[in-house]
């Protein structure tokens, strides 16, 4: 017997999800204010209600009402009543809140070397040849033992392979310091908008999203990204492309279990795709289609489904479709694209009903046993047990407190990496140049002390004058020895 939840009804029949079928993924479109997301909302307390970890964006701070009960309304009545639900209760559910700036929940934190360079440059949005000086950098601190922890890391590195580029160009091809000083630049504008908070340690640990408290419900694990999704939505998206990549790494073989190991919701999904580069939206769809053997669903929240590249989509088990507005011949063929997504009902006119649906109503295709999609249905979504709307700050306050991976991340680890080593690295090569400088000045000194001392050939004036005298006293005594030898000899004649 299948393990299975209810997602809605519309009187004469209810639509329930299959968790053996939860890892083939899914969507959930609409346009805005159409109840996206508490169909979000729901499917994740179907999901912790049978023990499967959920981990979700909440993208305008709505969800966090899903860790206390929610409380009566007349329209909750009417609802439970017109779809015939039985067993219908308002509960809180297990939440973990996350926040990438550490106010509203744990601090989530990855590092540069586990973030990658095709990531990375996506993030950066780098040109073709400095993705390359990207690869290049990673490669040369995985030779040298380098740690590229957090941007300080990756700064000294690119730095380093400046000063460095003659001796390394060789073996790594050319590095220009033009395409050094343009990552460089985008580091800086990625660190104004807070990626800072996003690398360092103590890096998310896959475990703490994947537990269970102890009546067995899957916890809700509730990323807030409201500002950061505004501030950097580059960032937000690279996050969750790195999170979904992680798990496909980390996670063993599973196959086809009877519920899923795990389940992602990315809100804003076409933030995942928008403007990224081709490689980057392969690997995307390489891992999607294969992490559904490792027991992960992944399930996509967007306006369209045509925001989602078709290799995606046509992978997606699970459709559910609110409301699209049609207002322009873009719009109408939109819809039209929309409807051919589903498998054909003859009492669904797909095409108008995406038109008319009301808030809270939508066409959902499940999976059934064999795995083939259900013909559309339009029907009510479920009413959530939980809160429908934000927390007060003091009862995320007290849920936080009472968090079991409370003091785990908030304090920030700098251990010794790229940053520290190379900056050590330029002390020991100064030194040394120095020492070389010092001995080169001693051996010049040396061999000038060695030197003989050579005399001048210039005279001085002291020495010409000396000399002339010398010649002056010699000559005139010469010519009186002759003139007496001479005399001597004439006298004695006569």
């Amino acid at each position: 017997m299948s393990i299975e939840f209810l997602i809605g009804g519309n009187g004469r029949k209810k639509v329930m999800f299959r968790a053996d079928k939860a890892n083939r993924h899914g969507m959930v479109a609409g346009a805005t204010g159409t109840g996206k997301t508490v169909t979000l909302q729901i499917l994740a307390e179907g999901f912790s209600d049978i023990g499967v970890p959920v981990f979700m964006a909440d993208v305008k701070g709505d969800l966090s009402g899903m860790a206390v009960p929610g409380k009566p309304h007349p329209k909750i009545d009417e609802r439970v009543q017109t779809i015939g639900i039985e067993d219908f209760s308002l509960h809180p559910n297990p939440v973990i809140f996350w926040d990438m700036f550490g106010k509203l929940g744990q601090p989530v934190r990855t590092t540069i070397s586990d973030m990658g360079p095709l990531l990375l440059s996506s993030l950066l949005e780098l040109n073709e040849t400095q993705t390359g000086v990207m690869y290049a950098a990673f490669s040369v601190a995985d030779d040298n033992g380098l740690l590229l922890l957090d941007l300080k890391d990756l700064r000294s590195m690119l730095n380093w392979m400046a000063e460095h580029r003659k001796e390394l160009s060789a073996e790594y091809g050319n590095i220009s310091t033009a395409s050094v000083g343009a990552i460089q630049r985008r580091l800086l504008i990625l660190e104004e908008q807070g990626a800072e908070y996003l690398f360092g340690e103590p890096a998310l640990r896959l475990e703490d999203l994947m537990i269970t408290d102890f009546s067995g419900k899957g916890v809700v694990s509730i990323m807030d990204v409201t500002k950061l999704i505004h501030e950097s939505p580059r960032v937000y998206a690279s996050f969750l492309i790195w999170l979904l990549a992680e798990l496909f790494e980390q996670m063993p073989e599973v196959g086809n279990p009877e519920k899923p190991v795990m389940v992602l919701f990315f809100d804003e999904a076409h933030l995942l795709f928008d403007g990224a580069p081709k490689a980057l939206i392969e690997k995307i769809e390489q891992v999607v289609r294969l992490i559904r053997s490792k027991g992960v669903g992944v399930y996509f929240i967007t306006q369209s489904p045509l925001d989602i590249p078709s290799d995606i989509l046509g992978q997606l088990g699970t459709k559910i479709q609110h409301a699209l507005r049609a207002f322009t011949p873009k719009d109408k063929k939109a819809v039209r694209l929309v409807a051919e997504t589903f498998r054909e009902n003859p009492e669904v006119d797909t095409v108008k009903a995406i038109t008319q649906l009301g808030t809270g109503e939508a066409l959902v295709s499940v999976l059934n046993g064999k795995g083939a999609p259900t013909p559309v249905e339009q029907i009510l979504i479920r009413p959530p047990g939980s809160r429908i709307g934000p927390l007060t700050p003091e009862e995320r306050k007290e849920i936080r407190a009472r968090s079991p991976i409370k003091g785990r991340y908030e304090q920030t680890i700098d251990r010794e990496s790229a940053y520290e080593m190379l900056k050590m690295r330029a002390r020991e090569e100064a030194r040394v140049a120095a020492a070389e400088k010092a001995r080169k000045e001693q051996e010049k000194a040396a061999k000038k002390a060695k030197a003989p001392t050579r005399r001048s050939n210039r005279q001085t004036i002291w020495e010409a004058a000396a000399k002339s005298m010398a010649r002056s006293v010699s000559s005139s005594l010469g010519r009186r020895l002759v003139r007496g030898i001479l005399g001597s000899l004439l006298g004695g004649r006569r």
